[in-house]
């Protein structure tokens, strides 16, 4: 694999602590990867998780072991906790081993544009918490989980590429769509208050490009389901990407143009007969 050199790279969602934590494809990404700037927004660790069941891979030490070692690198590595590690929030301001812990962060790009990156916890519904639908909803969520495992460790067994299951059976339930689009709505209603040019968060492990109302909204996606990264360049272009056996970019933002993150592309890219070059959607010079 080709090393990939870009400015900034944030991730989210890696739920470190769990089965379903897809570590292998984390590693061999940052192993693969140069940049200046490393964003973690939040999940990175499932302390949610552990505290109910331990369970830990040799590969999810690894993992924290390549972070720490970009840090000691010279990468400026900031951690922003998210809703499933949230004790770590009671570090805010401090340094670990090289690794800034704060609550949120304005990232400005290579080209001027202001961003908010948070976890994007805060964007839930009210609500959410106290509904029996939730926990329905947590229940069939871990059950999908559970059979992209499943499927995923078939298809390793016949030298097939990574299939996200999860992905493909949200891209086709309508409710879980109509709740990522009012999610999506919020983050850019907020951002275009605070005055920012776009947000940048994860949590609902649904990675996107799109602008809402001329304000950016960009979702890092997840390394549960998808396997997603959001890269910036050296102009400032943000760019999200799939990182497996076909590595696939879905979708691009730069200060000129926007192509978007087509919903059959976020659940099919990765199945593609041959690998596609990360430049494919990049405009010609």
């Amino acid at each position: 694999m080709a090393i990939l050199r870009c400015r900034s790279v944030f991730i989210s969602d890696v739920h470190l602590g769990t089965p379903d934590c897809k570590a292998a494809y984390l590693l061999d990404f940052l192993r693969n990867l140069q940049c200046q700037k490393l964003y973690l927004v939040g999940d990175i660790i499932d302390l949610e998780a552990l505290s109910r069941r331990r369970w830990w891979h040799p590969d999810h030490g690894t993992v924290i072991a390549e972070v720490l070692d970009m840090a000691r690198r010279g990468v400026e590595v900031t951690y922003i906790p998210g809703n499933h590690d949230a004790a770590i929030r009671g570090m805010v301001g401090q340094s670990i081993c090289g690794v800034r812990i704060e609550l949120d962060a304005i990232h400005v790009g290579a080209d001027g544009r202001r961003y908010r990156v948070s976890h994007g916890d805060e964007y839930d519904p009210e609500q959410i918490g106290r509904s029996w639908m939730l926990h329905i909803g947590e229940a069939m969520h871990r059950f999908i989980c559970w059979s992209n495992r499943r499927v995923n460790a078939w298809r390793r067994r016949m030298a097939l590429p990574y299939l996200p299951l999860s992905i493909i059976v949200k891209s086709h339930i309508g409710k879980a769509l109509e709740y990522i689009r009012a999610y999506e709505e919020r983050v850019a209603a907020d951002a275009r208050e605070r005055g920012v040019d776009g947000h940048i968060c994860g949590h609902i492990h649904y990675g996107q490009v799109r602008t809402i109302d001329g304000v950016v909204y960009l979702n890092d996606g997840d390394w549960v389901e998808h396997c997603t990264a959001l890269v910036e360049d050296d102009v400032g272009a943000m760019e999200l990407i799939h990182w497996s056996e076909q590595p696939t970019a879905l979708g691009r933002a730069s200060r000129e143009l926007v192509l978007p993150s087509p919903t059959a592309a976020l659940a099919l890219a990765p199945l593609a007969r041959r690998k596609r070059d990360l430049q494919d959607l990049r405009p010609a010079a």
